[in-house]
């Protein structure tokens, strides 16, 4: 029997946000699924929407035999502390290690991981993995599709495939096509020649949507090009809220020979860049966002959705900030809006009951420079524990765990607090507080891109507003210090140069 070892790490950094990523964050998952090790892993990932997931489905067609290590992820924060790091990769390479001889490897890594201690988590992760297993058993690595790919992460795996979704509905997908290829080396047994390439460009968040031009075509073209020369092409846009040398957009292509992965790669590089810039569109501020959409829901049928952008807890915000709560206020619409994490203020809302008026200093308690807390009468309308299920194709019939949390309601404004975060990326992310999204004149959703998959069919309108929050929507606006020098902060922006010392 075919015998391959396999685990699972995610981690998005943002080394600009404001709370770090400890052990017991991935001991909970936030959005992901909660810590587990050993024989564990295999229960736990099957059917559900995670690149693991996929590759234990794809091996036990190709009656493969897996040992499992350890499988975690959590929610995207500032830097992974070196605690987490250490106690997280010495189970999966200890595990490795003592699993006996292996034919192959398999991990689900994010690809923008950044430590207290290493700018490279995943280099760092391979680089002790391939220490173990020697240069001749095959790793293979799914990466999500906001990798930044470093030099270190691609010359120590035989292959790293992204997602090629934003929303990222195809992370199980992604967990397949690596037992694909990882099927192709085996039968083979010949290694593949590599090309990266790093763009020039940053590409925000905002603009890396799948759904939109220009990357739906890019990803289509890329889909193209792949053949049995070129068995795997993938282009990671990056995660740009790292301060260091490799952060941004990326290419790497797998090929029978040089030439082949160098021309896959080459041409990608080039449609990229002809689409400098298309990687731009219109961000609103909160009032201006707000007073649009109530014009708009005048005549909708369906819910007018807006994209808290910068706080997406997706991208290392602490879904707290009140910036959009406020403007909905202000401006006396009728909507609804979550999830604002605040412990605090969901026990005492539980603890003030249901149908009754409760004070609170909601949320604004991350320190985002030009946000605070909420300090207002609220109305508790319904109570959860925090449980259910997200059956949208983002969280893929995940299990949440969201902690006790609270629907409450300021004028015509309902709003879901939690005590645990995650982005707001499934409608069932409303109602387990009893609020009907479709019901709704305006949504506003902590989330950037990956809430489309699932509230875009219910939307008259998507639109994108920027209140105060630690993801900023301009990525020329962080304060940079570490980048490589000459790239550019947004597509056609300032170049960066490194600060004087």
């Amino acid at each position: 029997m075919t015998r391959i070892a396999v685990g699972g790490f995610l981690h998005e950094t943002n080394t600009f946000a404001p709370t770090k990523a400890t052990f017991a964050d991935f001991q909970h998952g936030g959005g992901w699924p909660a810590m587990t090790e050993g024989a564990d892993v295999l229960k736990v990932m099957r059917r559900i929407n995670v690149g693991l997931a996929g590759f234990v489905d794809a091996a036990d067609a190709n009656g493969w035999g897996l040992i499992p290590t350890i499988a975690c992820g959590a929610s995207p924060s500032a830097h992974v502390t070196e605690d987490a790091f250490e106690r997280i990769v010495t189970v999966m390479v200890d595990g490795i290690a003592a699993a006996g001889p292996l034919d192959a490897v398999y991990l689900d890594l994010h690809g923008a991981m950044v430590t207290e201690h290493l700018d490279d988590g995943e280099g760092e992760i391979l680089r002790r993995v391939r220490g173990v297993i020697g240069k001749n058993v095959p790793l293979v690595v799914s990466l999500d599709l906001h990798a930044n790919v470093t030099p270190e992460m691609v010359a120590h795996a035989d292959a790293l495939i992204a997602y090629r979704t934003y929303p990222h509905v195809d992370m199980a997908e992604t967990g397949r096509a690596c037992a694909r290829h990882l099927a192709l080396l085996l039968k083979t047994r010949q290694p593949l020649a590599k090309a990266f390439r790093q763009l020039p460009f940053l590409i925000a968040i905002s603009w890396q949507c799948t759904n939109d031009f220009p990357t739906k075509g890019i990803y289509d073209k890329l889909a193209a090009l792949e053949s049995d020369a070129v068995p795997t092409l993938s282009f990671a846009p990056g995660f740009p809220a790292a301060d260091f040398h490799d952060c941004g957009p990326s290419v790497f292509a797998y090929g029978v020979t040089q030439d082949d992965a160098d021309r896959a790669a080459d041409a990608i590089v080039k449609l990229i860049e002809s689409h400098e810039d298309d990687f731009d569109g219109k961000i609103w501020s909160p009032d201006e966002g707000i007073r649009h959409a109530m014009e708009l829901a005048k005549s909708a049928t369906k819910p007018i959705i807006i994209a808290d952008t910068q706080d997406n807890p997706g991208a290392g915000g602490d879904s707290d900030t009140t910036g959009m709560l406020r403007a909905l206020v202000r401006n006396k619409a009728s909507a609804a809006t979550g999830v604002i994490y605040d412990p605090v203020s969901a026990k005492a809302a539980h603890a003030a009951g249901v149908g009754t008026t409760v004070t609170l200093s909601l949320g604004g308690k991350s320190g985002i420079p030009g946000d605070e807390p909420y300090t207002e009468t609220f109305i508790v309308e319904k109570l959860s524990d925090g449980r259910f299920v997200a059956p949208g194709p983002y969280y893929g019939g995940r299990e949440m765990e969201m902690g006790p949390s609270a629907a409450l309601r300021i004028g015509d404004v309902r709003v879901v607090v939690s005590s645990h975060k995650a982005q707001l990326a499934d409608q069932a992310m409303y109602r387990y507080v009893g609020i009907e999204p479709t019901e709704q004149a305006i949504l506003v959703n902590k989330s950037s891109v990956h809430f489309r998959a699932d509230f875009e069919p219910i939307a008259e309108k998507l639109m994108i507003c920027a209140a105060p929050g630690a993801m900023p929507a301009d990525t020329a606006t962080l304060p940079w210090t570490r980048l490589r020098p000459g790239i550019r902060l947004k597509p056609n922006g300032p170049a960066f140069n490194p600060p004087s010392r």
